[in-house]
């Protein structure tokens, strides 16, 4: 496991407006914190384009990221699972995505 791949992970047991099922999520985590924890903090992604809020970030279906189509990265919606919970990998996303949740991330965490 990597930053920036994307995996089919198993949210369920959920609560309220967290997502629940399996569904595609990027790891958000650096590679040297991935080393040294079971804990992978993720980004869910969902094909329901109809209702984006401002800060979520698009990503288009390509060879190397292999979604089914184009989905939205739901940046509110990071969230820390056990490995257990990862099924497969799916792909990988573009470093100019990538680069965009970097900034997502800075502003909401203040840094």
């Amino acid at each position: 496991m990597k930053y920036g791949e994307i995996y089919l992970v198993d949210f369920d047991k959920s609560v309220g407006h967290e997502y629940h099922g399996k569904r595609p999520a990027l790891i958000i985590q650096s590679d040297k914190q991935l080393k040294r924890t079971n804990m992978i903090s993720v980004m869910p992604l969902t094909s329901q384009m109809n209702n984006p809020h401002d800060d979520d970030i698009a990503i288009s279906r390509d060879e190397e990221n292999r979604l089914f189509g184009k989905s939205l990265i739901k940046v509110h919606q990071i969230k820390s699972f056990d490995r257990d919970r990862f099924i497969k990998k799916i792909g990988k996303a573009k470093p100019e995505i990538l680069e965009k949740v970097k900034n997502y991330l800075r502003i909401h965490f203040g840094i």
